[in-house]
């Protein structure tokens, strides 16, 4: 590693704290046994081995020093980071090296390189501590990279297996989002089924906090990239509270879903800020959300306040119902016809129009042509639109200056409005972990190597109670199949993960809905400065608004 700043060798230093039930052996209690959240037949019939499994909690195994089973059987471990960086990646890997060793000191760990693409391609690296001690505390994923290679063909699993066997791995770590844990489920399926013993489980990664349930109370990442994302945030908002003449507009990344918004609303009592569960449920339109951010502009500017801050989700356009359903027109025809990329832009546009249904074509062409563009042809390895591509904060805000200008002549506007745009992104995903993500990550890891340890596949490493002080967390593992559905993807229908929306009766929701109104016509702007790593518990011990008002809140 290249020569430490001040603030990452102070870092280094601190050691993550660990909940007291994993201080020593402990044993794996049984829950029930449990069923998918949606589309259980199936599902079943996707993942007869693995389908089903029970709950497990860890409990303190008071029994430990009373059974003659001398030292733990020595086992290796493979470690993959797939998809997107989020904060505190590096932590679990630590935890997972740490749980290992306490183990048994000749367990061993390797980390396969550039994602799940190193398991096929054999590329790896034995994980030291003296190579591991670098990276602790540390934001990226730098230590062995990150890839977005899927895991999903009979030819990708035995490549896979050919170098487990040759490395003696035992079991397979997969640190990654909703579809990362798909994959994870679908290999622990596969080796279960041809009877193989390697396991697989999964950590909960994504700053966009849309991998959480009952049992996954918030992935990690979140806490700290919400952080920096509402330290800039609440940069910006004094500086238009001391130029007082722009309007900002800020679009946060959150693709599925709005808790990155939310969260950093929360935080920093913006303007305005759009849910787009909230957009959706409303049924609402492009014209409905521009027309209600130009009443609060209005409003401000009849206060003599010519300036303001708004939140725009990056998943914006997906919400809106009528975008939802050419969205949806649009996926289906790429996928029957792969060759519209290929077509010029004036051959492609006919294509699309001619093969839309009147209510899409409509809403099609009330887009402008870049737009168009991104939405009939860019897509991530997974099929998704490449929602981030779309400058929806700029589209917005030209809407809004040419809603105010009809407005000015009917007499229902008197101000000026210029508008400033951001992208708020890449800048959280691979900053310094907060305290409490580098605990969080740091448990999830050490966790994992008692689900190894117990002999868990199919398994997602599960830390709870996270409200509470980290002594108090509870761990344990989830069975990943207990959170699928059927989704449509790439033009078929696949077994994934649930994406977790912003619940709209749940209280986080309801503290913003509250105060939104206030906020919009007042300027209530709170500055909340950088993540914090040292100092009172109240200033760096503190838990994300989402979490608190979820819990502790109530």
């Amino acid at each position: 590693m290249t020569k430490k700043s001040v603030l990452q060798q102070a870092r280094a230093a601190y050691q993550p704290k660990l909940p007291s039930v994993l201080w020593g052996p402990v044993k794996a209690v049984k829950g029930e046994p449990t069923q998918s959240v949606g589309d259980q037949e199936e599902i079943k019939k996707l993942f007869p081995n693995t389908y089903g499994l029970p709950e497990l909690e860890f409990v303190k195994d008071t029994d430990a020093s009373k059974k003659k089973t001398g030292k733990p059987a020595k086992f290796n471990v493979g470690v993959i980071l797939s998809g997107g960086q989020a904060p505190g990646g590096h932590n679990v890997i630590c935890g997972l090296f740490d749980g290992l060793k306490a183990l048994n000191k000749e367990n061993r760990l390797y980390g396969f390189l550039m994602g799940p693409g190193g398991l096929v391609d054999h590329k790896y690296k034995e994980l030291t501590a003296s190579f591991i001690n670098d990276y602790r505390n540390t934001g990226g994923f730098d230590m062995i990279g990150s890839g977005r290679t899927k895991l999903e063909t009979p030819e990708q699993f035995e490549k896979g297996l050919e170098i487990i066997k040759e490395l003696d791995i035992r079991a397979i770590v997969i640190i990654g989002g909703d579809d990362s844990n798909t994959n994870a489920a679908v290999l622990a399926e596969y080796y279960k089924a041809k009877n193989v013993p390697v396991q697989v489980l999964g950590c909960p990664k994504t700053i966009d906090g849309d991998l959480k349930n009952e049992w996954i109370e918030t992935s990690f990442g979140f806490d700290t990239a919400t952080k920096v994302y509402s330290e800039l945030i609440g940069n910006i908002e004094r500086d238009a509270n001391s130029a007082k003449k722009y309007w900002h507009f800020m679009k946060l990344m959150g693709r599925s879903a709005s808790h990155i918004a939310l969260e950093c609303a929360l935080k920093t009592q913006p303007n305005y800020c759009i849910v787009s569960e909230e957009v959706e449920a409303k049924n609402m339109t492009l014209n409905d959300i521009v027309a209600d951010i130009a009443k609060v502009v209005a409003q401000r500017a009849a206060d003599g306040n010519n300036f303001g801050s708004v939140l725009v989700p990056e998943g914006l356009i997906e919400f809106i119902p009528a975008m939802k359903k050419l969205i949806a027109q649009l996926n289906d025809m790429l996928a029957e016809h792969p060759e519209i990329k290929q077509m010029e832009p004036d051959a492609q546009h006919k294509f699309v129009v001619d093969h839309l249904t009147k209510e899409n074509v409509e809403a099609f062409n009330s887009l402008p042509v870049d737009v168009q563009r991104q939405l009939s042809l860019d897509r991530d390895p997974h099929g998704n639109v490449q929602v981030s591509l779309i400058e929806t904060e700029k589209l917005l805000s030209d809407m809004v200056e040419k809603k105010l200008e009809q407005m000015k002549e009917n007499g229902e506007y008197v101000g000026k409005f210029s508008a400033l745009h951001h992208f708020f992104g890449y800048e959280g995903r691979c900053a310094d972990p907060s305290n409490f993500d580098a605990d969080y990550c740091y448990a999830l890891g050490y966790n994992a190597a008692q689900l190894v340890n117990c002999g868990a596949t199919g398994y997602m490493s599960s830390i709870r109670n996270l409200a509470k002080p980290s002594i108090q967390w509870i761990a344990g593992g989830i069975p990943i199949t207990m959170m699928f559905n059927m989704e449509q993807r790439n033009g078929k229908q696949k077994p994934v993960i649930r994406k977790a929306l912003v619940d709209l009766n749940g209280r986080p929701f309801q503290v913003f809905a509250q105060h939104r109104a206030k906020w919009a016509r007042e300027t209530c702007y709170v500055y909340p400065g950088p993540v914090q790593y040292f100092g009172p518990d109240e200033v760096c011990n503190q838990t994300s608004k989402t979490l608190y008002y979820e819990q502790e809140g109530k």
